[in-house]
C-alpha cells in the first residue's frame, strides 16, 4: 500500500478563530475523541478548517453531506486543497431510480426501473479501488454510502494482480476477467471489458477513465505492461504492476456463489411452504417462479437482475446482521465528517425505515424473499457502532 502524507495547497493562512478550532479538533482526534462537533457560521471556512485537521492528523478521510450538490462542491474544494492526494467522489449512481414496489389495494407491480450514470459508477469504482492501494484517501460522499455494498473481503480477494515476468497462461486471465464481471467485446470497447488481438491482451478497467491495460505476453509470460489511451492507441506510460478490480461491487468467488444458490434455494422452499400453508397460492408460485429463475441467472453467469437482494445469502451474512457499506472498505482507523450534520444526521436515521416500509409489500406478497430486507441502509445503531472518530460540521447551534 502507497505511504503518502496528504499535503495542503492553499494561498490561504488561518485566520480569525480557525488556528484555535485546528488545533483543538487535531488535538481531540490525537487524543481518541470520538465526537467533536464544529460550529461556525456561514461562510467562517469551515472546509478550509477541516482540510488543515486532515493535513495534521494524516488519516483516511470520509466526509459526508446530505446530498450531490453539496458533495460535488465540497468534492472540487477538497481536489483544489489536495492535488498531490487521493480525492474521490461516492454518490448514488443513479440518474433515475424508480424501485421495485407492489401496491396491494390496485394490485399494481412496479417493476425496478434506472438508469445508470456511467461517469458516476466510475468514481465509485475509482474511491473504493483507491482505498486498498493507499492511504492518503479523502472520499466525499452522500448519505447513500450508508447503503449495502459488497463484502470488501470479496472486492480485494478476486483483484486480479499483474506484473512483468510473471508466467500466467492468457486464457487464464480471460477467465479469471469474466469471474470478476468484466465482459469482452472487440466492437464497443468501454469500461468493464476487455479485448484480445493475438498475444495482446487489453483491459478497460472499471475505475478508469479513459486510460487501458495492455498486457503483452510471451508463450505464458508476462512480457510488458503499458497503459493506453483508450481512443488514440497512444501508450501513455510503461508499468510494472497493475491491479485490475472487479467490475461490480457485489463480485464473490466460485465458492461463495454455490453456497449462496444453495442456501437461497432453502429458504425459497421454506417460504413456497410458508405461503401454501396460509393457502396464498398466488403468492407461492410468485415466489417460486421468480426465485428460480435469478437462481438459473446466478448458476450461468454469476449475475442476476437485482442481486443485491441476495446479497445476504452472496456475502455469507446472518439474517438481521448490518450489510456491508463504504464504511467497511475504509482501514479501522479512519476519520468520518459530516457536513451539514444537522440536516445528514437525521437522513442517516431516516433511510432505513424508507427502506423496510417498500419491501413489506414486496415479501408479504411473494416478490422478494424475506432476505430482501437484509439488502438495506445502516440503521442508526449500527452506523455508530462503525464510526470510529466523527467530527461534526454545521453552521445551526
Amino acid at each position: 500500500m502507497l505511504e503518502k502524507e496528504f499535503k495542503l495547497v492553499s494561498d490561504y493562512k488561518p485566520q480569525g478563530d480557525q488556528p484555535q478550532a485546528i488545533e483543538k479538533l487535531t488535538q481531540g482526534v490525537i487524543d481518541g475523541k470520538k465526537h467533536q462537533t464544529l460550529l461556525g457560521v456561514t461562510g467562517s471556512g469551515k472546509t478550509f478548517t477541516m482540510a488543515n485537521v486532515i493535513k495534521n492528523v494524516q488519516k483516511p478521510t470520509l466526509i459526508i453531506a446530505h446530498n450531490k450538490t453539496l458533495a460535488a462542491q465540497l468534492y472540487s474544494e477538497f481536489k483544489e486543497f489536495f492535488p498531490e492526494n487521493c480525492v474521490e467522489y461516492f454518490v448514488s449512481y443513479y440518474d433515475y431510480y424508480q424501485p421495485e414496489a407492489y401496491i396491494p389495494i390496485t394490485d399494481t407491480y412496479i417493476e425496478k426501473d434506472s438508469a445508470i450514470n456511467d461517469e458516476i459508477d466510475k468514481l465509485r469504482h475509482s474511491a473504493t479501488a483507491a482505498l486498498f492501494e493507499r492511504r492518503d484517501v479523502i472520499i466525499v460522499a452522500s448519505v447513500s454510502c450508508i447503503y449495502g455494498l459488497g463484502d470488501p473481503e470479496d472486492y480485494t480477494t478476486l483483484m486480479l494482480s499483474l506484473r512483468v515476468g510473471m508466467t500466467y497462461d492468457r486464457d487464464r486471465i480471460i477467465e479469471k476477467l469474466v469471474d470478476i464481471q468484466y465482459t469482452r467485446n472487440e466492437i464497443d470497447f468501454k469500461r468493464g471489458t476487455f479485448r484480445v488481438r493475438g498475444d495482446v491482451l487489453e483491459i478497460f478497467p472499471a475505475s478508469s477513465s479513459g486510460e487501458v491495460v495492455r498486457v503483452e505476453f510471451f508463450g505464458d509470460e508476462i512480457d510488458k505492461l503499458c497503459m493506453i489511451d483508450h481512443l488514440t492507441g497512444e501508450i501513455t506510460g510503461i508499468t510494472n504492476h497493475v491491479a485490475v478490480f472487479p467490475a461490480s461491487h457485489y463480485t464473490t468467488t466460485q465458492g461463495k456463489m454455490e453456497k449462496a444458490i444453495v442456501s437461497i434455494k432453502k429458504e425459497m422452499a421454506q417460504q413456497v411452504q410458508k405461503f401454501k400453508e396460509e393457502n396464498k397460492l398466488i403468492e407461492a408460485q410468485r415466489i417460486e417462479q421468480r426465485t428460480s429463475y435469478d437462481l438459473e441467472m446466478l448458476r450461468q453467469t454469476g449475475f442476476c437482475s437485482g442481486i443485491e437482494n441476495y446479497s445476504r445469502h452472496i456475502s455469507g451474512r446472518e439474517p438481521g446482521s448490518s450489510p456491508y457499506t463504504l464504511i467497511d472498505y475504509f482501514p479501522e482507523d479512519f476519520l468520518l465528517i459530516i457536513d451539514e450534520s444537522h440536516v445528514t444526521i437525521p437522513q442517516i436515521g431516516a433511510m432505513y425505515k424508507g427502506d423496510r416500509a417498500r419491501k413489506d409489500s414486496l415479501v408479504t406478497y411473494g416478490f422478494r424473499l424475506p432476505s430482501a430486507y437484509d439488502n438495506r441502509p445502516l440503521q442508526f445503531h449500527e452506523y455508530e457502532s462503525k464510526v470510529n472518530q466523527a467530527v461534526y460540521v454545521s453552521a445551526t447551534p
